[in-house]
């Protein structure tokens, strides 16, 4: 089945400029990209796109597509070479040439779309914040092209000119002497860079360089249940992308501080909480805090100290999941230093209903042969 035309792909006439051609790139590529497209069929229609441009954003390529067709666009036709195109490995014979003579290195199309670089930044966050979630406002210093030029680098589109170097190819020819006597290779043009054009008028604002850095406000929605060192990826908010590209992402990296009284074991809560030796003995009803607002905990009469109760539902839910942990409370009873007479007394007379042998006692007892 015969390709489509790519004029018709990009929707441009067979004199556009390159300019225009690549114009008509960056918006159907923003248009059909998979990440953000809800168009049908997205993928496929973004990947007929960049077949097209890649061959119509080359001069050489789509000067042998207006003379050959879609087979012309290849990039050993009419070489001199074509019946050479059969060694496994190698995309070619002059391939085979830049394996041996170290003029391997394949040009990069500097005008082709780049996506922006990731990003990784620090995020601090309370006890609080991490268990319940919250909303965080950063600013980020991000690298994006130039609001004045449009990512050309130029006062305006008159101030491009085609490369004089390189006739606009953006690589030249040279000529090497090799045991097999005089080889010819292409490297890209040193005076454009490679893009086949050069800039009359530099853009005063960001002086020539087509990007400019900015600082952004970006608002963080973080997700209950966060913890240290865990990564929340945000899709498109790193650096800028040139020539159409996508951005990058921010990868944010979390700390969250320590508590004065709650711990986190993994989606549980640990709290300690002091009682008294009378609560332990006697049982009570406190009242108990936690990241959800305070509950009353039913003590049981007779609790002894390092018991350990738990409140479900009171931990930390899971990011990716609805269930929540448990709080793990362990009751410290504690016991009394200065005594004044009165209590010594009342503790000496339950000491004496205690009986003669008491559990000290009976501890002892399984010592004995």
């Amino acid at each position: 089945m015969s390709k489509r035309d790519y004029y018709d792909i990009l929707g441009v006439s067979k004199d556009a400029s390159q300019e225009d051609i690549r114009k008509a790139y960056r918006a159907l590529a923003k248009k059909y990209h998979p990440d953000v497209s809800k168009e049908e069929n997205a993928e496929a229609k973004f990947k007929e796109v960049q077949e097209a441009y890649d061959v119509l954003g080359n001069e050489e390529k789509r000067k042998n597509y207006d003379r050959f067709g879609a087979a012309g666009a290849n990039a050993n036709f009419g070489s001199g070479f074509e019946g050479f195109s059969g060694f496994g490995g190698f995309g070619g014979f002059s391939d085979i040439f830049d394996s041996f003579f170290g003029g391997g290195q394949r040009r990069v199309d500097p005008n082709a779309p780049r996506r922006g670089r990731d990003i990784e930044r620090p995020i601090t966050v309370t006890f609080e914040e991490a268990v319940l979630g919250t909303k965080k406002d950063l600013q980020l210093e991000v690298e994006v092209d130039c609001d004045i030029c449009n990512g050309s680098g130029a006062e305006s589109m008159k101030d491009i000119e085609k490369c004089k170097t390189c006739n606009g190819h953006g690589y030249v020819t040279v000529e090497q002497r090799t045991i097999l006597g005089s080889m010819r290779s292409q490297e890209t043009c040193h005076t454009c860079g490679g893009s086949g054009k050069t800039i009359k008028n530099k853009c005063s604002s960001c002086r020539g360089t087509g990007r400019k850095r900015v600082v952004k406000n970006v608002t963080v929605n973080v997700p209950a249940g966060i913890d240290n060192n865990m990564n929340l990826r945000m899709t498109g908010y790193g650096e800028g992308g040139s020539n159409g590209g996508e951005n990058g992402d921010l990868y944010l990296r979390f700390r969250v501080k320590p508590h004065k009284v709650f711990e986190r074991k993994k989606d549980d809560i640990l709290l300690t909480v002091p009682i008294s030796f009378a609560q332990a003995a006697l049982g009570d009803k406190i009242e108990i805090p936690t990241i959800y607002g305070n509950v009353d905990l039913n003590i049981p009469a007779g609790t002894q100290p390092g018991t350990v109760m738990k409140l479900r539902g009171k931990g930390v839910q899971q990011v990716n999941g609805s269930r929540k942990g448990d709080q793990l409370v362990t009751l410290k009873v504690e016991v009394p230093k200065n005594l004044t007479e009165e209590q010594k007394k009342a503790i000496k007379e339950f000491s004496n209903l205690e009986g003669k042998q008491t559990s000290w006692d009976k501890f002892k007892n399984l010592f004995k042969m």
